[in-house]
């Protein structure tokens, strides 16, 4: 979100030349010295500090910061100084679209409760009794640079507590801990009002807006849960001198001299949300997004979390996949417990609100029975259909999971949600746009699972033949032995393409996973060539597909990407986009009814089904936003000659494994 890629410096040595501008964070003692390092060389000094829509998360966390501010004046929470925040307020005249965004964006900030940090659980009910007059005030910790940068002391905070009490007699008079109180490593600024018969505390940590909603008053110091509430249309009092007072919108206990304008609440969030801060594009990963964007990515991590279940119990994995499913999972709102065995998930005791995960479909039965015993989901896990930049059996974390309820879409033994959605699910014009959009966006840039093949043109001597792709397969996958019967190997799909194409040019490709080593399915080439013309090592399977004029397949994803291109399909089993009247299909399928369109076969596998993550971001996205990542992931490994890298070499891809296992050990 900064201009340009910063560089660390000594505090202590003088600037190389090359250094135009120094900045540093808030006013811990390093960028006070980097202040006074600027002041001494006569260089320009910016501050940066969190955004007010910062993310779906705690930064002590390790969540990212979606907003900053970089402030050339000063900061916005020092008002010993002037900030541009504060220039902002006192000088600039808003244009009616600003103000017209401004709305939106407060309207936003109300009906998504939107926050800082956009943590915290509901107030349950009963809790605060409606026919009584409550007012709350904010702790803050002992040593917040904020307090005495904004005109306060210590002291302040029991002046607000005496003056609420005598300011409301006839009310109940609460006092919100702050969390790092709560969790042992900060003291509180209001400590001595403990055992106070007069005065309740909320120690919970409960979202702000559900907890505001239910007071007539707030007072502050100069916590910023004073701006949430002034979101809300709570009167607020200032004892302190935070930001958004000064303004005509607070009562204030202490002045500012320099802030002399009067603003509206629209005004305000034009300022804070829309004017000061610099927001990350979710979508494409840049510096240049908006609020609107940052706010779209904090409600899909809400919707994902409200939708599913409380706490999720992983049975079974492996100790790499752990590391890889820890972060995602972690987005419940009670994290994720990892257990070797089902009997291990029994003493751990799942509720009915919590889900029970297995990675592929085939569940021992112990674990089958745990979850109809407990009353307890059980969801099967697996990879995505855009997963990658390299292949799921050496290590690499995946971009795209599926998550599945009733079954999977590679297993035509019993309904999944794909098959769910595709049979039932109706699709607006938004989402077969979208659908449209995200097929061009693959077909154009030749994405595939595991993106790591060479894209350049194939040569083959047809002879002016049509040309058949028949795609290898790993052969012990599950889509193969759930899904096929007479044909199911390699070889035999060879045999098959050739009987139906006695005259074509037939061209096998095999499997990168079988073609690396790591997987079952090789098939000698003595073996292909008598019924194959051309085996296809280097070519990627997208520039078979584009130099192909039908595919034969088992049930490999290159049939859904050949049917994205508009090619003629043959299905010797039953994949997830058979039986729907775009391929043609040697098995019946009867549960599949409905015929789809291209579009809508494309929304409901690529937009409805799948969970898209960004690990750089910890959080969900959407396809189109995986799609551009894995673009410039692959790109930016190609221009660094790395991507070869993730495709040769056996020892290569051992010490690759090697660091994915102790990562898996390290973050447990």
């Amino acid at each position: 979100m900064l201009d340009t890629q910063p560089v660390h410096l000594w505090a202590f040595r003088k600037p190389p030349a090359s250094i135009t501008t120094l900045v540093g964070w808030g006013r811990k003692a390093p960028a006070l010295k980097a202040r006074d390092l600027a002041h001494r060389h006569d260089l320009p000094f910016l501050t940066l500090e969190d955004g007010f829509l910062r993310s779906f998360g705690l930064g002590v966390t390790g969540t990212p910061a979606l907003s900053i501010v970089v402030d050339d004046l000063g900061i916005y929470f020092d008002a010993r100084e002037p900030s541009r925040l504060e220039h902002l307020l006192q000088h600039e005249t808003f244009s009616a679209p600003v103000l017209q965004q401004a709305q939106q964006a407060l309207a936003r900030l109300r009906e998504d409760r939107l926050t800082k940090y956009n943590q915290g659980t509901e107030v349950p009910p009963g809790t605060f009794d409606p026919d009584q007059k409550h007012i709350l005030l904010i702790d803050q910790t002992a040593g917040d640079a904020s307090i005495e940068c904004g005109l306060a002391t210590p002291h302040t905070f029991q002046q607000m507590l005496e003056a609420a009490i005598d300011e409301h007699p006839d009310a109940r008079i609460w006092i919100k801990t702050h969390p790092d109180v709560l969790a042992g490593r900060r003291q509180s600024c209001l400590a001595q009002a403990r055992g106070r018969r007069d005065v309740h505390w909320i120690t919970q940590d409960w979202h702000p807006h559900a907890l505001l909603k239910h007071f007539a008053h707030v007072y502050v110091v100069t916590s910023q849960m004073g701006l949430d509430a002034l979101i809300l249309n709570r009167p607020v009092t200032c004892f302190g001198v935070p930001f958004y007072s000064g303004w005509g919108l607070t009562d204030d206990r202490q002045t500012c001299q320099r802030r002399t304008t009067r603003r509206s609440l629209t005004e305000l969030i034009a300022a804070a949300y829309l004017r000061y801060p610099r927001y990350l594009n979710p979508e494409t990963g840049d510096g240049q997004g908006d609020f609107f964007q940052v706010a779209d990515f904090i409600q899909r991590q809400k919707s994902v979390q409200q939708d599913g279940p409380r706490r999720f119990i992983a049975v079974g994995m492996q100790r790499w996949k752990q590391a890889h499913l820890r972060p995602i999972l972690s987005q419940a709102r009670d994290g994720v417990v990892f257990a070797p065995t089902a009997k291990a998930a029994r003493k751990i005791d799942p509720r009915p609100d919590d889900a029970l995960i297995h990675w592929g479909r085939d569940a021992p039965e112990d674990l089958l029975d745990l979850a109809r015993q407990r009353s307890a989901p059980l969801r099967f896990i697996e990879d995505g259909f855009y997963r990658s930049v390299g292949l799921g059996s050496d290590l690499i974390p995946p971009r795209s999971l599926v998550m599945d309820g009733q079954g999977l879409y590679f297993d035509p033994r019993s309904p999944s949600d794909l098959e769910q959605i595709l049979n039932t699910a109706q699709f607006d014009q938004t989402e077969l746009e979208r659908a449209r959009t995200v097929r061009t966006l693959i077909v154009e840039h030749g994405l595939t699972k595991y993106n790591l093949e060479n894209h350049a043109p194939v040569q083959w001597p047809t002879q002016g033949r049509p040309v058949i792709l028949v795609p290898g397969q790993v052969e012990d996958d599950a889509s193969i032995r759930h899904g096929c019967e007479g044909v199911n190997t390699n070889l035999g799909l060879i045999q098959a393409a050739r009987a139906a194409h006695p005259d074509a040019f037939i061209v096998f490709k095999p499997h990168p996973d079988v073609s690396s080593g790591n997987r079952r399915g090789q098939v000698p080439d003595r073996q292909a060539l008598a019924h194959a013309d051309w085996i296809e090592t280097n070519a990627s399977v997208v520039a078979c597909i584009d130099a192909a004029d039908a595919v034969h397949t088992l049930t490999s994803m290159a049939g859904f990407e050949a049917l994205l291109r508009e090619k003629q399909v043959v299905v010797h089993g039953r994949p997830f986009y058979a039986g729907w009247g775009l391929t043609q299909d040697a098995l019946p399928i009867p549960r599949r009814t409905r015929h789809l369109t291209l579009e809508q076969l494309v929304a409901g596998t690529l937009l409805r089904y799948p969970l898209y993550w960004d690990g750089e971001l910890r959080g969900f996205v959407t396809c189109e936003a995986t799609l551009h990542a894995l673009i410039r992931e692959r790109n930016t490994l190609h221009t660094q000659g790395q991507l070869q890298h993730l495709k040769k070499g056996w020892l290569r891809r051992q010490l690759r494994k090697t660091r994915s296992l102790i990562a898996s050990w390290t973050s447990s």
